[in-house]
């Protein structure tokens, strides 16, 4: 073990910390020497309404311990309002070093009955408030030569979640930009993560029996956060976390067959659907042209043929 992890000279955003796991990752931040940007429009949790009482009362609540805090009301779907408020910091601090993408909405109810304006809210608010924070750090802080970033995902986006079809797509999406952004980031010293949590807060209100609630802490969860965020941070990684309970969500590809001739048929995929489904000597793919390699690389062997790219790059 090494010592405190601390955030001194350190400059945090962190979106939707007026409540719930937002604010207890802005306390946390805080407390290990972070300055902070607590960001929340102060919706309810369906996105409508917006005050800034909730991200002031935050900001009061780390100014008491000692901490350096400001509120901010931007609505991150709105560039010129996140664009403003990464200004904002950079004015009063001189840099933003971390961002914490953690706004969220529900609006649930069966994809049948979803209105698509209902569907477009939810992404729009994860999945392009999500976008739209980032982008306004990104070229800040690969000029700098250093970021953080996390994005905040959720078991309903990664294994699905009836009535959740709205924010599990947009869940999901943001796995994909993490995935791209680790790569793009990666020789700035950008490194980006993501949380997938499992917090009793106001979002899961009235879904989690009661004996769970004390456990599903949101400060349970923001350890996790916190190591997702320092500098010796991983990059590209899922990390489960609720309960004090801690895993990694790895997206991974079986080892699959190559089918030639008569077997490459609907018929053909069919009947290996058990060794294509098997999971023995499934892996990660570093990036899509990975994946591109891996095919080209078994058809030739399934065709005697000679092996495309011989040697392994990540190129």
């Amino acid at each position: 073990m090494g010592g405190a992890m601390r955030f001194d000279g350190r400059v945090a955003i962190v979106t939707g910390a007026g409540a719930g796991l937002g604010r207890a990752h802005a306390l946390g931040l805080a407390a290990r020497g972070a300055r902070v940007v607590v960001n929340d429009l102060g919706a309810a949790t369906d996105g409508s309404g917006a005050s800034s009482d909730a991200a002031r009362a935050v900001v009061a609540e780390i100014r008491a311990a000692g901490g350096h805090a400001m509120a901010n009301g931007a609505n991150v779907t709105d560039a010129a309002q996140v664009r403003a408020m990464v200004d904002a910091a950079i004015a009063e601090w001189g840099r933003v070093d971390i961002l914490v993408n953690n706004a969220g909405i529900l609006r649930d109810k069966t994809f049948a009955k979803m209105d698509m304006a209902d569907f477009r809210l939810v992404t729009d608010v994860h999945l392009m408030g999500s976008a739209i924070c980032t982008h306004a750090v990104w070229r800040h802080m690969c000029e700098r030569g250093y970021g953080r970033i996390a994005f905040t995902t959720s078991a309903s986006g990664v294994y699905g979640n009836f009535g959740q079809a709205n924010y599990g797509a947009a869940k999901a999406g943001v796995v994909g930009l993490m995935n791209v952004l680790a790569q793009e980031g990666a020789k700035y010293d950008v490194r980006v993560n993501t949380l997938a949590p499992t917090a009793a807060t106001r979002m899961t209100e009235g879904l989690l029996p009661p004996d769970a609630l004390a456990l599903l802490a949101p400060d349970t969860i923001t350890p996790g956060l916190l190591m997702l965020v320092c500098d010796d941070a991983p990059t590209k990684m899922i990390l489960g976390a609720g309960a004090g309970c801690f895993t990694e969500t790895r997206i991974t590809e079986t080892a699959g067959v190559a089918l030639t001739g008569d077997d490459l048929t609907p018929e053909g995929v069919l009947a290996n659907l058990s060794r294509i489904r098997d999971p023995e000597g499934a892996q990660e793919m570093p990036n899509a042209f990975a994946q591109t390699r891996k095919y080209a690389r078994m058809a030739a062997a399934a065709r005697g043929l000679p092996t495309p790219w011989p040697t392994e790059t990540n190129e």
